[in-house]
C-alpha cells in the first residue's frame, strides 16, 4: 500500500514537472525589441517544401535579438524561412511576395536585416540586405 502511494506521488510530481517545463520555454515575447509581425506568406504546399516569409517590425537594430527571433520562428525540414526586419518608425509592407524580391521595391531601403534558414538548415543573417 505504501509503495502504491509513493508511485502515485512520483507520477504526479513528474507530470507537474513536464507541464512546468513545457510552459516555461522561451518565446519571441521574451525577447527585447517589441517584435511585431506585420506581413506573412506561407505556401499552401503541404506535401513538399514549405516556404515562409515574414515582415517584422522591431524598435531598434538589436542584431542578436533579431537572430534569436529568427531561430525561434517555425521552420520545416527542406523548407525555407525568411524574415525581413524593419524599424517600427519606418514604412513597412502590408504583404510579402513569394517571388523574388519578397519585399516591394519601395520598402527595400527600410529593411534593416534579413534572416534566412534554408532547406538544409543553414542560417544566413544579413544587416541592410538591400544597401
Amino acid at each position: 500500500m505504501k509503495l502504491k502511494h509513493i508511485l502515485i506521488a512520483l507520477s504526479v510530481a513528474l507530470v507537474g514537472w513536464f507541464i512546468y517545463d513545457a510552459v516555461s520555454l522561451p518565446s519571441v515575447d521574451d525577447l527585447e525589441g517589441n517584435f511585431k509581425e506585420v506581413a506573412m506568406y506561407r505556401n499552401e504546399n503541404n506535401t513538399g517544401p514549405i516556404t515562409r516569409i515574414y515582415a517584422v517590425t522591431v524598435e531598434d537594430t538589436l542584431w542578436q535579438q533579431m537572430q534569436a527571433y529568427g531561430d525561434m520562428m517555425p521552420h520545416t525540414k527542406y523548407g525555407n524561412t525568411k524574415i525581413y526586419f524593419f524599424l517600427n518608425t519606418s514604412p513597412v509592407p502590408a504583404e510579402v511576395s513569394p517571388a523574388e524580391p519578397n519585399v516591394a521595391a519601395k520598402y527595400q531601403e527600410y529593411t534593416v536585416a534579413k534572416y534566412e534558414k534554408d532547406a538544409m538548415g543553414q542560417v544566413s543573417f544579413v544587416h541592410f540586405p538591400y544597401r
